[in-house]
């Protein structure tokens, strides 16, 4: 028993080395070139940044003054118009010192009015040499003092109505409510910094893109550009934008230098939300039907280890230089670059040919080295 099974074992590693021996023995020797197509089409400069979608105008709605949400009359998504009511303020306090700004314009008013029949009467007691000039002077001085705190009495009350008109919070804007930071009953506080309670999108037909450039590409740029970007809520739909402004002020962060690009774009179907990230892709120029061969292939040097398996191939040429395949052999051709991008560069003057076959690379798995000598071991 055991010797059959030591016969099926043996038999069977047989099996194994002689299936792959022959796999090994079969394959291509000599290098695999991986080759690509050279093809006319248009070549493209450009600057990839990213940024959020922004309306063109936000307004953040504040409040001058304190106090408890009273009426809350906006919400989120809701169009308002200019001038409309978003939210009233509790203005028992105000009305009370208007009360009683009101009761001491009252009575500086009475005290005045005294004032100014004591004087008169002292200037005719001063006619008539029964009073020293001096009581004169004093009774005038009262005077001014009851009118001046009439003023400062009235002064106050145009600010506490003032007050009452700030209490009030209207939409300064045509839009939509985009946040609301409040609601009904809340306490509002004023003392240091304006709080706020709402932001209204001015118009979000039409909408800006807020992207950063590094300062080696904003050179490149100019207002008036185009532009395409995607979001990710719609991937497959590319929408146009155009640069609108190239903001001076730079921002530094860990010694990279950055310049706020703004863009603007048509939203007339909705499908832009404010916040929304934008791939943007700034074209910076454009040539149409050129030849154009791949980078890949401007990279590609043949292995040094590898020439010996090519001896006809011809020896490398100064300048750009790309490689046609001619059987397991390299042919250098020497060719005249134009514009480039990323991927692809312009061949101004070059023997190649739309459709010619180039290298730009050799396939893993190419090398023969030591194929045929598998050796089977039994332990």
């Amino acid at each position: 028993m055991k010797r059959l099974l030591w016969l099926a074992l043996i038999a069977a590693l047989a099996y194994g080395g002689f299936y792959f021996w022959q796999t090994q023995t079969q394959a291509p020797t000599g290098p695999q070139w991986r080759t690509a197509t050279v093809d006319r089409g248009p070549l493209v400069r450009s600057i990839n940044a990213s940024g959020p979608v922004r309306p063109v105008v936000l307004v953040k709605v504040g409040t001058r003054i304190s106090g408890n949400i009273a009426k809350l009359n906006a919400d989120f998504n809701q169009a308002v118009k200019q001038g409309e009511i978003l939210a009233e303020l509790d203005t028992a306090l105000i009305r009370a010192a208007l009360a009683q700004i009101e009761a001491e314009i009252a009575a500086a008013h009475a005290e005045r009015a005294l004032a100014k029949t004591q004087h008169a009467r002292n200037v005719r007691l001063v006619d008539q040499g029964f009073i020293a000039a001096s009581v004169l002077d004093e009774s005038a001085a009262a005077l001014a003092a009851r009118s001046a705190q009439v003023d400062q009495l009235e002064a106050r009350k145009r600010q506490e109505l003032t007050n009452l008109d700030h209490a009030i919070i209207r939409a300064p804007i045509d839009g939509v409510v985009v946040a609301r930071d409040v609601d009904l009953g809340q306490t509002v506080a004023a003392s240091f910094q304006t709080p706020t309670l709402f932001q209204i999108a001015g118009d979000l037909t039409h909408m800006q893109i807020e992207t950063r450039v590094a300062e080696a590409d904003v050179g490149e740029l100019k207002v008036g550009q185009p532009a395409s970007f995607t979001v990710d809520a719609h991937p497959s739909l590319h929408r146009s934008a155009q640069v609108r402004q190239i903001r001076l002020n730079p921002t530094i962060e860990q010694n990279v230098v950055t310049y706020n690009v703004v863009l603007d774009t048509d939203n007339a179907d909705g499908l832009l939300l404010p916040g929304m990230t934008a791939q943007v892709n700034i074209e910076l120029a454009r040539r149409d039907d050129v030849l154009r061969v791949p980078n890949a292939a401007l990279r590609f040097r043949p292995p040094a280890d590898k020439t010996a398996e090519a001896p006809d191939a011809k020896p490398h040429s100064k300048g750009p230089t790309v490689y046609r395949a001619k059987g397991q052999a390299l042919e250098a051709v020497s060719v005249q670059l134009g514009a480039t991008n990323d991927t692809h560069t312009e061949l101004l003057d070059s023997p190649l040919a739309a459709g010619d076959a180039i290298v730009i690379g050799e396939r893993s798995g190419g090398n023969a080295e030591g194929r045929g000598n598998f050796r089977l071991r039994l332990h």
